[in-house]
């Protein structure tokens, strides 16, 4: 049973390390807005024959 609790407890603790990794990274990181251009090519546009 000894296994069984210590099994238990590092599923619990990777478990705290992922969502506290995930909170952390959502509250406190802020990325930067910028302006995304795409160029798309003029033979994109003309119908396909």
């Amino acid at each position: 049973m000894p296994t069984l609790f210590r099994f238990l407890f590092a599923i619990l603790v990777l478990t705290g390390v992922v969502v506290g990794s995930m909170y952390s990274l959502a509250t406190l990181v802020h990325p930067k807005e910028r302006e995304i251009v795409i160029r798309v090519p003029p033979d994109r546009f003309s119908p396909q024959q």
